[in-house]
């Protein structure tokens, strides 16, 4: 019984929390209803140093060009640039890493390499490629991490990505393109974080 109303207790304060918020100044004009405004977040909302290393260059430079690709909605470039993508995989070099480096590079680049398969394979399938293109992300992401990049790149997100689970890609520049809905939506997104290197 305690516990109902201890809970209870805390529904109630939670509750009159939330109700003290003011929603007055919220514009609800009927010109406005069904309009979204996405504005362009310029500031990264976390830091994260990587060394500063050539090693990923040709995969960040085919990442990168296969994200104008999505931005474009052109499937078919989309497609060749995942191809040079997967090239990029087969040449990385890991051979001046450490031991434990290079078990997680060699798991990364599997995987990345499968999701740059798939997107060369699917010219014509603009939604089934954004998908991957997502999870190759988080990929590209890890590599970074781990390997460094010889540029700042920018952790964007959209909130809306994948029915509001959302989804991240890295740029190397704060503008929003958005790869995962191009046209429809070039300007939803914010930045997340900024890889820098040292």
């Amino acid at each position: 019984m305690k516990k109902i109303i201890i809970m209870l207790s805390l529904a109630i304060i939670s509750w009159g929390a939330f109700a003290q918020n003011d929603y007055s100044s919220m514009n609800h004009s009927e010109k406005d209803q069904g309009k979204m405004d996405m504005k362009d977040n310029s500031s990264a909302s976390a830091s994260i140093t990587v060394k500063h290393s050539k090693s990923a260059s040709a995969v960040i430079d085919r990442y990168l060009k296969l994200k104008k690709a999505l931005v474009e909605d052109n499937s078919q470039k989309a497609a060749s640039e995942s191809k040079n993508l997967f090239d990029a995989f087969a040449k990385f070099n890991l051979s001046a890493k450490s031991n434990s480096e290079q078990k997680e590079l060699s798991e990364i680049i599997e995987d990345a390499s499968e999701h740059a398969e798939h997107i060369s394979e699917n010219s014509g399938n603009l939604d089934h490629q954004r998908e991957h293109f997502e999870t190759l992300s988080n990929d590209i992401r890890d590599l970074i991490v781990i390997a460094g990049s010889d540029r700042t790149l920018y952790q964007m997100y959209c909130p809306m990505y994948n029915n509001g689970d959302g989804g991240m890609w890295l740029s190397s520049s704060i503008e929003v393109k958005n790869p995962f809905y191009g046209s429809k939506m070039m300007k939803c997104g914010s930045v997340q974080q900024e890889f820098t290197i040292k």
